[in-house]
């Protein structure tokens, strides 16, 4: 029996003759047509929206380039051992961010817990096991860490069976700092409300001999942060790669000393006696995530400010047009560090609170989510938007606000 790709092959060199008048007959001329894309999101209705809020876990944080897409479906169609490949492109990854060694993690979460896993367990398979057991095994147990830094990710930390010890100033360290001391731990998106500076911290981790670790999340651009805190002799440092790197956002990077990386590559998969074996990373995603670390790096940031200040410059001349409004740009000066646009109104000129009129963007065709509100204020940033949409986002605020004008 001819298959069909040889039916139609035949068929095609045949002379256009009675039942085949016009080509090939409808049924075999519709197959041999390539299907339409699905729309994924349109069948299980689930509302897109334009992101003039930023890099959010929640709205699923940025969109990934074409470039990237392409790496995540060619490491898709051969198979490869994860071992191999972790270890190819994190020597790699580690040449472009100045770190002994790198490997690519299930965000910036996991890689908190792995790196600190590593410097409790070492290379021993047992200790490994044991984890997040730690009584009576002779590992160290706790954290230390600044007061302005204890936040709620710092449950990467305590997944290992650690507690967080928190301190204030340089003082309090000295002090805190016992033989049960594995690691101290910095936020460098909070750096600015604690006490201790980066410099003093690793110093300090330096004088009684403890690992250093610093959390940079969501902290490039600038593009100089990927190596900086590497340079400034961190024992490791976690970013996550689905923010400004526009990599998979379900991938991280975990940098740092090389005995540290190797220990908590024992914590992940492929092996599954640890307690990283959830924080599955694939081959797909580790191409996607070099990728786009690659691509960043070599990006021409200047330009790319350049455009997201005209672009916020945009959306700020059209709104203020409106009776009654004013605006602001600030940049972050630590994390999400791009132009942000703060857009305020006198309410007794406009009758509208900033959470009716997210709701109201929320609800517009096309769907626009923009950052906190206040009472009579919202926040916008252009540095997800795609190229054009600072022009739907400008104009439909500037509608309604002048529908709220009384």
């Amino acid at each position: 029996m001819l298959s069909r790709r040889k039916l139609i092959k035949r068929l095609s060199s045949v002379p256009i003759l009675g039942g085949l008048v016009g080509g090939l007959p409808l049924s075999l001329e519709a197959e041999a047509k390539p299907a339409p894309k699905r729309d994924l999101f349109k069948e299980f209705g689930i509302r897109t929206f334009i992101n003039a809020a930023g890099t959010l876990t929640y709205m699923t944080g940025s969109l990934m380039h074409d470039e990237v897409l392409d790496a995540i479906n060619y490491g898709a169609k051969e198979f490869c051992l994860l071992d191999e490949i972790q270890d190819k492109v994190g020597a790699k990854i580690a040449q472009m961010v100045h770190s002994e060694a790198a490997v690519v993690t299930s965000g910036a979460f996991s890689g908190m817990t792995l790196g600190l896993a590593g410097i409790l367990t070492g290379m021993d398979q047992k200790k490994v096991e044991m984890l997040p057991h730690l009584t009576g095994t002779g590992m160290k147990t706790e954290v230390i860490c600044q007061k302005a830094h204890d936040i709620v990710y710092n449950h990467a930390l305590t997944n290992t069976g650690c507690k967080i010890v928190v301190v204030e100033t340089a003082a309090d360290v000295e002090k805190a700092i016992n033989e049960n001391t594995a690691l101290m731990h910095f936020l460098h998106i909070e750096a600015d409300k604690g006490k201790i500076m980066h410099e003093e911290w690793v110093a300090l981790g330096k004088k009684h001999n403890i690992p250093t670790s610093i959390d940079i999340a969501a902290d490039v651009p600038p593009v100089e942060n990927l190596w900086k805190f590497n340079d400034m002799g961190f024992h490791f440092v976690v970013i996550s790669g689905g923010k400004a790197m526009r990599g998979p956002q379900s991938a991280g990077l975990l940098m740092g000393k090389k005995d540290i990386i190797a220990a908590a590559r024992l914590h992940m998969p492929p092996r599954g006696f640890n307690i990283g074996r959830g924080m599955k990373i694939n081959k797909e995603e580790i191409f996607g995530m070099y990728v786009a670390l690659e691509r960043f790096i070599n990006e021409d940031h200047d330009k790319v400010w350049k455009m997201w200040e005209e672009n916020t410059a945009y959306v700020e001349n059209t709104v203020k047009a409106v009776n009654g409004v004013t605006t602001s740009v600030h940049v972050p000066p630590l994390g999400n560090h791009t132009p942000t646009l703060r857009i305020a109104w006198d309410s007794a000129k406009l009758r509208i609170t900033g959470k009716d009129l997210q709701e109201a963007l929320r609800k517009g065709d096309p769907s626009i989510e923009v950052g906190g509100s206040g009472p009579s204020n919202i926040g916008v940033t252009v540095w997800m938007l795609k190229p054009g949409q600072e022009k739907i986002v400008a104009r439909r605020i500037k509608e309604e606000l002048t529908k709220a004008a009384v």
